[in-house]
């Protein structure tokens, strides 16, 4: 009962006077009562557009949010905008992914890439045993590891 009176409370009078007359009508009042607290713009989407949006992203993965809003105003014929949909994804628990990018190699770095290719063509299986091909950050296996290391020229910028 003490809940019933806290939300009485927060109804102001025309909404109380609606919901005792859906009452004596016979109807819900459950609507009213949910309609009366919404504050806010109103959702652009409907929950089906909603799935249709994830449905989309998810059957192309490559498609952008500008793509996807295209093809939903398309289908619906409400427009929504990109950020819609990367709110939609988001809540969808999809999330945006960018592609890692390599530093471009300069033409020095080609050139010693083919000098080491050249200088080790003729190794045997027990000297390319000794050798760790990565283009991670350094580390050592054991303080007088004798590995010599391959990938990343050691005049590329290296953050870490």
């Amino acid at each position: 009962m003490a809940n019933n009176q806290s939300v009485r409370r927060h109804l102001d009078a025309f909404t109380r006077g609606r919901i005792i007359g859906k009452l004596e009508e016979g109807r819900s009042v459950t609507r009213t009562a949910i309609r009366g607290f919404s504050s806010g713009r109103p959702r652009g989407t409907t929950p089906a557009d909603d799935r249709y949006i994830v449905l989309q992203a998810r059957r192309n993965r490559r498609q952008t949010a500008g793509e996807i809003a295209r093809q939903t105003t398309q289908a619906t014929g409400r427009p929504i905008s990109r950020f819609t949909v990367a709110r939609r994804l988001h809540g969808g628990g999809l999330f945006a992914r960018r592609p890692v990018r390599c530093v471009p190699l300069t033409p020095a770095h080609r050139r010693r890439c083919s000098l080491w290719c050249r200088e080790h063509r003729n190794w045997r299986d027990n000297e390319w045993g000794r050798v760790l091909f990565t283009d991670e950050s350094r580390f050592s296996l054991s303080s007088d590891s004798h590995l010599e290391r391959a990938g990343k020229p050691q005049s590329s910028l290296e953050h870490h």
